[in-house]
């Protein structure tokens, strides 16, 4: 009976050693895995117009989009101007066409141009668009 006793004892330390080491294992293991987060803070931005006035205001590089919001309505200085389109870690692109305006975003300044008078002549039905404003947030 005294062996038996003593196997009880080695695999109830056994067991217990396995559980520590386990548990020292876990964090580390659990911050090797990539985390759906960025590093980086989001950031964000905004395109406010008014057609009638042609005024445009741009806010970007925020650590919230009403932040953003506000800013780009302060710059178009016309009480009837609105926002017209939000980002985020990103840029956008404002053009303006003989009948409607246009305004997208893209990773860069570039592709935000291009998407935005590409898709300012569609609505336009092939009317010469031009761009008036353009904000990135990085």
């Amino acid at each position: 009976m005294g062996s038996r006793r003593h196997d009880v004892i080695r695999a109830g330390l056994l067991v217990a050693a396995l559980l520590a080491a386990q548990v020292a294992i876990t964090p580390a293991v659990a911050q090797t895995k990539p985390g759906k987060r960025s590093a980086e803070p989001n950031r964000f931005g905004a395109i406010a117009y008014n057609r009638e006035s042609q005024s445009w205001g741009v806010g970007f590089n925020f650590a919230r989009a009403r932040d953003a919001n506000v800013e780009a309505l302060k710059e178009c200085g016309n009480g009837k101007c609105e926002v017209v389109h939000k980002f985020r870690n990103g840029c956008a692109a404002l053009a303006v066409g003989p009948k409607i305006h246009a305004v997208t975003s893209g990773a860069t300044r570039d592709e935000a141009e291009t998407k935005t008078l590409r898709r300012c002549t569609e609505l336009n039905k092939q009317a010469s668009c031009n761009l008036v404003a353009w904000a990135c947030t990085r």
